[in-house]
């Protein structure tokens, strides 16, 4: 299957948007929860930030650090959601997973990029691993946006 799509929700986007500008020009990062259909399409309904762990320039790297995995995992469980992938930002760089970000990335999870280019959203793309291969497949993003409560 090299053809995915994610759904990434208005308020989970406006997190990793929020967290992309505050943290420029630094590398923001954080969770990704949601839930994932039979075809492989997944939607994210919830983006966490976390904290950068990255020793020294975290202009063009960032780290979540094993404990913050974990409390992931369990936050998952205790709101019956799934774990489905990271966010990290890209300041003043294209949304486009670089050699770093494929050397240490897992299988199963979803990237989502933002590039952040002088202190503003610039764009977004999502990637996942191809186990077999060990390269990056690009999702096709779709952002949602909330329907309007009637009145």
């Amino acid at each position: 299957m090299n053809h995915f799509i994610i759904k990434i929700a208005e308020q989970a986007v406006e997190t990793i948007n929020a967290d992309g500008v505050s943290a420029f020009p630094n590398e923001c990062c954080g969770f990704l929860y949601g839930t994932e259909s039979a075809d492989g399409s997944r939607e994210i309904t919830l983006a966490v930030p976390v904290t950068n762990s990255k020793e020294g320039d975290q202009r063009r790297r960032f780290e979540i650090s094993p404990l913050e995995y974990m409390r992931a995992e369990r936050f998952a469980l205790q709101n019956d959601t799934a774990l489905l992938g990271v966010y990290h930002s890209h300041p003043n760089h294209l949304a486009i997973a670089s050699e770093h970000d494929l050397a240490v990335a897992m299988p199963y999870f979803s990237y989502v990029i933002v590039s952040v280019m002088n202190g503003e959203i610039a764009d977004h793309k999502s990637w996942r691993l191809k186990d077999e291969e060990r390269v990056f497949v690009e999702e096709q993003v779709q952002l949602t946006v909330a329907e309007p409560l009637m009145n």
